[in-house]
């Protein structure tokens, strides 16, 4: 069964794949004008701000549905993908989920758009959106909308609950020597707490918890680089080099360094393979072009900061080239080796909580997938299936259950770029009519000072 799967992974990650994911990605930069460095400032200003919109049609603020999107992006991906990435592809892997990332930024900018302005409300009076919901009624491809879905819905029991159960108990496993089962058992638990309420609980949650995790991980890891910052020159250098050498995997293979950078930025990040617009469909807002701005910056915190400083750390270690260590092991043994008594327990604490956001945010992500597909009466069946695959994700091969998690990654990706690329120009028309609205409000903004120093 893992040859076979592995065989598959090979063909849907193949030249094909990567071509579109990041010609995407490029193809949007051009047609909104390279917006998402121009608008980076404003747009994480936008999502952090005080004064959310908490008027207009949606439910849940422009900053649960970025932290709700960032809990299922910000997980293993960030600490074992990059791992993985790194020993497949060697260090040059690292520049080249950079690139995934900056042109991804486009992408999921593209995303949300779409998500917003093609959303309905569904029969509980939430709000229902994401690719299945911008196919069908932006291109009218009610067969392509349903193989999203399906894909999605499937997904999710891969990248969503086994993946990051599984992760959590290995490093709970090598930490406190605790059994698998047991972890799997506990992060179950943990997950219908919480899950079982819907996406005001999940995003309510996710508002408190995604940022202390992430700013707990960020300052580890940048207290880890600050103490060898003499190494990071080094090591920046090695990782230019090496993405257009491929000097470090075995024969010089530049194919393999290019795959797997692509492939786990894209596991990290999410950008293209629909999953956030799902959550973006939820924000209240009063145009689709600022909930589009928020959603981008995910991929921006996700990549360049989070994954940077693993991957600048790991290269760092030198640890990669020991084939004995991978995933979340080599990123723990790295970590605690340049920071010796601590170093280890940052990753693992890390691991533990990003994974365990992740498992809610894809919840979500699955649920509306699945509603989509069978109705609302298939929800708490859902989400009782998506919860028991918790504990069992624990007990499974390492191996086996990341290659499961980057076939249905593949296979979700695929209709959701075919969706972009032929909606891109209501993106476009989208975007012209939110730089009118934002024209206009800096025009206002600007009277309203002048209107203050006269009086």
């Amino acid at each position: 069964m893992t040859d076979f799967i592995t065989k598959l992974s090979d063909i849907i990650w193949g030249p094909p794949l990567l071509i579109l994911l990041v010609g995407t990605g490029v193809y949007l930069t051009f047609r909104i004008s390279f917006l998402q460095f121009s608008k980076l400032p404003y747009a994480l200003k936008l999502a952090f701000s005080k004064n959310q919109d908490h008027s207009s049609e949606g439910d849940i603020s422009h900053f649960q549905s970025l932290m709700t999107a960032l809990a299922a992006t910000i997980g293993t991906g960030n600490i074992a993908g990059v791992a993985t990435a790194v020993v497949l592809g060697g260090p040059g892997a690292v520049f080249w989920m950079w690139i995934t990332a900056l042109v991804g930024m486009a992408t999921k900018y593209a995303e949300a758009i779409l998500a917003v302005k093609y959303r309905t409300v569904g029969k509980r009076g939430e709000m229902a959106g994401g690719p299945m919901y911008y196919i069908e009624r932006g291109l009218g491809w009610k067969w392509l909308a349903v193989l999203f879905a399906l894909f999605g819905a499937i997904a999710a029991f891969g990248i969503g609950s086994t993946v990051q159960s599984n992760s959590v108990a290995a490093a709970v496993e090598s930490s406190f020597g605790l059994n698998p089962w047991i972890t799997g058992g506990i992060l179950t638990i943990a997950t219908a707490l919480v899950i079982l309420g819907g996406i005001k609980n999940i995003g309510k949650v996710t508002a408190y918890f995604v940022p202390v995790m992430a700013i707990f991980y960020v300052v580890g890891g940048l207290v880890i680089i600050l103490f060898n910052i003499t190494e990071v020159p080094s090591a920046l250098a090695l990782i230019i080099k090496d993405a257009f050498t491929g000097e470090a995997v075995a024969g010089g293979a530049i194919g393999a360094v290019i795959r797997y950078g692509v492939a786990r930025g894209v596991f990290s990040n999410e950008a293209g393979m629909g999953s956030a617009p799902i959550a973006a469909a939820a924000a209240k807002t009063d145009h689709p072009g600022r909930q589009a701005l928020i959603s981008m910056t995910g991929t921006f915190l996700d990549t360049i900061v989070v994954c940077s400083i693993t991957g600048i750390t790991l290269v760092m270690g030198g640890l990669y080239s020991d084939s004995k260590l991978s995933g979340a092991a080599l990123t723990t043994k790295t970590f605690d080796q340049m920071l010796p008594g601590v170093g280890g327990w940052i990753v693992t604490i890390g691991i533990i909580f990003f994974a365990y956001s992740t498992v809610l945010g894809w919840a979500y992500y699955g649920e509306k997938c699945f509603e989509y597909l069978f109705g609302i009466r298939s929800i708490m069946w859902y989400r009782i299936c998506y919860t028991l695959s918790v504990v069992v994700g624990a007990g499974m091969s390492l191996g086996l259950v990341w290659t499961i998690a980057d076939v249905f990654n593949g296979l979700m990706a695929i209709p959701n770029l075919i969706a972009l690329v032929a909606l891109a120009g209501v993106v476009v028309s989208e975007t012209k009519d939110f730089n009118k609205i934002l024209a206009q409000e800096k025009r206002e903004k600007k009277k309203n000072i002048d209107i203050t120093h006269t009086t």
